[in-house]
């Protein structure tokens, strides 16, 4: 369908510029979701760490609650997203996550080239990159909640072995360790990127060169072609 100016607007979000300008790109609900997801995933990894790596084993001791910690900050990760669908704006966020569109491939094509130029990477709020990280870590969490449930609870799937699923539950480990080190790597990048979700803010400068067709979306800004979303 045709993407419109002011349609995602709609959904939820209204962008409001502060006093300076600045234009506001996360609500407080969306800022909470984001960081109790953060700190129990790191919660999660830091504790599995201690189970896992013998040196650090050793030197944290207290296995037992080690293996507590770990389990229930795992089982506990679905709660900030669960709570944050009781926000408008947080529920408007994840059908903007949720939506594909042509200047999304446009967004992968130009970072496969390593295009840099201005609108070379066209995007709404957000960008190619993280509706796929958005959905595959979403997907990562669930298989790694099911693997590890049945570890807790043996023979609550009989026909699946315990073994199975602790090699599927390391393997997808890692790899989240590996994804989220690449994520933390592109915050720390850009500073203002990480402003916005530590404030709610950003400078109007930053959306225009990074996310322009959102400003667009919001009515404070406009882009010189139109795309379809499919």
């Amino acid at each position: 369908m045709p993407s419109t100016a002011g349609s995602t607007a709609r959904t939820g979000t209204a962008t409001r510029p502060d006093a300076t300008g600045r234009v506001r790109r996360f609500t407080t609900a969306e800022r909470l979701v984001h960081r109790a997801t953060g700190y129990l995933m790191l919660l999660c990894l830091t504790s599995a760490a201690c189970l896992y790596i013998g040196p650090l084993a050793l030197l944290v001791g207290r296995r037992p609650l080690m293996l507590t910690v770990h389990e229930w900050s795992g089982i506990s990760l679905p709660l900030p997203f669960l709570l944050g669908l009781l926000s408008t704006e947080f529920r408007a966020d994840l059908r903007r996550l949720n939506r594909f569109a042509v200047y999304d491939r446009q967004w992968l094509r130009a970072v496969r080239r390593r295009r840099t130029a201005p609108g070379a990477r066209p995007a709404g709020k957000f960008n190619a990159g993280q509706k796929l990280y958005a959905g595959w870590i979403a997907g990562a969490v669930l298989v790694m909640m099911f693997t590890g449930l049945l570890m807790w609870f043996t023979g609550l799937l009989p026909f699946i072995s315990r073994t199975s699923a602790i090699f599927v539950h390391d393997l997808l480990a890692w790899t989240i360790t590996f994804v989220l080190v690449g994520h933390m790597r592109r915050a720390l990048r850009d500073p203002e990127a990480r402003r916005g979700m530590r404030t709610g803010y950003v400078s109007r400068s930053w959306a225009d060169s990074h996310h322009p067709r959102w400003l667009k979306e919001e009515g404070l800004g406009a882009v010189t072609d139109e795309s379809d979303e499919v």
